[in-house]
């Protein structure tokens, strides 16, 4: 067994991207976006309902959270064997085969009569009621034709995309401009895809597990794994997180800063026209200059209080226009290491960081009553 990320690296290298996420720690998440999902069509479309706590957690939740349409979508060759809903396609299709579907759900209904809606009543009502399901005509891929016109019906997209094909799948999201709550890990914060989100404040960071580690069900197949639990594998992500597009109330709150800036307490690094600082509570409150801070201070990030200038890693000098190379003062004859980019700093390297400035707090607008109050008061003075 092991621990860590070697498994979460491992997996994205052989492209092993079957990372199950507990239903707790989905609905600790999503219990903070309820009034978003009034009246929208909720589209997961990476998980197959045999196996997905996504899928449940809206089927169990469509009423109190008053959707107007669920609809999910898989891939050929699920291979997760402890089933969930056990559909039954009859004579359509092999059900040991695991093809590709969709299900679409518009209505939930206590059909059991048992005072709950459960499990039974979701399986009872794709087999008999106004609710579909069907054999897609594809594998399933999110990119596909047939996956993509779902998309375009979507409202929001909630899922755990594939680990190895997430700059990919974000970068579908923000061209077809859909609201999304998805998984991923603190390690693709910087991957252009996504940090270019940032920068322009289409994507945050959600409301719990950033960089905390969770814990995630593996298929049988999985040698590597941390512990087992009911009989089934579970391997720990520490870099995981959510990401959304959904307001986040932590974004909207400015940080209280509270250290001043020293020459000594902050150096500039030899690469950049910048200045470092280890940690986000190091941020210094009268500095206005551009800082460097680490990937994790994105999770504090609010577009109000700071703006989003670059990154400072291995790929700027290749990635970054050359404005803005220039507006940072970077000195591409410094090379530390096998990228350009990397900020140096007394002739060493440090880690990647967001290269950030602090907006100038507004001007206070006095109206012409308190601007006189104010000079008869410095006149007695």
């Amino acid at each position: 067994m092991a621990t860590g990320n070697t498994d979460l690296h491992a997996a994205a290298k052989a492209k092993k991207d079957e990372f199950y996420t507990q239903l707790s720690d989905i609905e600790l998440e999503l219990r903070n976006y309820k009034p978003f999902f009034r009246d929208k069509t909720v589209f997961c479309n990476c998980d197959d309902p045999y196996e997905s706590n996504f899928f449940k957690y809206f089927a169990l939740n469509f009423n109190s959270l008053k959707l107007k349409k669920l609809i999910a979508t898989c891939y050929n060759g699920s291979p997760v064997s402890g089933n969930e809903l056990m559909l039954d396609f009859g004579d359509e299709v092999d059900n040991s085969l695991k093809k590709a579907y969709k299900v679409e759900i518009t209505e939930v209904k206590d059909e059991n009569g048992d005072g709950a809606i459960n499990l039974s009543d979701v399986q009872y009502l794709l087999q008999n009621g106004k609710n579909i399901i069907s054999i897609l005509k594809g594998n399933g891929d999110f990119r596909s034709d047939e996956c993509v016109e779902l998309l375009k019906q979507s409202d929001i997209v909630v899922t755990n995309p594939p680990f190895s094909l997430f700059r990919e799948y974000v970068a579908q999201l923000d061209t077809y401009d859909k609201d999304f709550i998805i998984m991923g890990n603190t390690n693709t914060l910087v991957c252009k895809e996504v940090f270019r989100m940032f920068m322009k404040d289409r994507i945050r960071t959600g409301y719990t597990h950033f960089n905390t580690g969770m814990f995630f069900y593996v298929p049988d197949s999985f040698e590597k794994y941390h512990h087992m639990e009911n009989g089934r594998k579970m391997a720990r992500v520490s870099t995981s997180c959510w990401y959304t597009n959904l307001p986040v109330k932590k974004h909207t709150e400015e940080l209280v800063l509270y250290k001043h800036y020293t020459p000594e307490d902050y150096p500039k690094y030899d690469n950049y026209d910048a200045i470092e600082v280890k940690t986000y509570t190091d941020i210094p409150c009268d500095y206005y200059g551009v800082m460097g801070v680490p990937i994790t201070f994105l999770d504090k990030y609010n577009p109000n209080q700071f703006e989003i200038i670059w990154q400072a890693s291995g790929n700027t000098y290749a990635n970054a226009p050359k404005e803005i190379l220039k507006a940072l003062g970077f000195n591409p004859n410094i090379k530390y290491g096998g990228g350009l980019g990397t900020p140096v700093l007394n002739g060493k390297a440090t880690y990647t960081r967001v290269l950030i400035r602090r907006k100038q707090p507004a001007p206070v607008a006095y109206l012409p009553n308190e601007v006189s109050a104010t000079k008869a008061a410095e006149s007695a003075e």
